[in-house]
């Protein structure tokens, strides 16, 4: 049962989903923009919201804790690049546009990129 449980599944154990964002966000870093599905997107926006938001405190102790997660390339990346150009900003440092469906199978797809 899934009560009282806000997380989106992503039809992914534990292990999976939690690999499957870092990957997401190391990609978003480093390219400024990626395609995924709406869901992902969803998901990957407030996992890297909060990443930026201890990046921009930029002390060591953020540094480590962001590294932990995505990984100490990403983690300077976040930090000496893309957090101070979010300073003055509370939050929404991402958005999520939404595309055509794929062709494929007919998922909805969506753009994230940095504001």
């Amino acid at each position: 049962m899934l009560h009282s449980n806000k997380n989106k599944q992503l039809s992914r154990t534990r292990n999976q989903r939690n690999a499957l964002i870092n990957t997401l966000a190391v990609s978003l870093v480093r390219d400024g923009k990626i395609t995924t599905t709406e869901i992902k997107a969803k998901v990957l926006k407030s996992f890297i919201e909060k990443l930026v938001t201890k990046g921009k405190k930029g002390d060591l102790n953020a540094q480590k804790l962001i590294a932990s997660t995505i990984g100490p390339t990403s983690a300077r990346k976040i930090i000496k690049e893309i957090a101070p150009k979010y300073a003055d900003r509370k939050g929404g440092y991402t958005r999520v546009i939404k595309l055509q469906r794929r062709l494929s199978d007919g998922s909805s797809m969506s753009q994230i990129e940095f504001v």
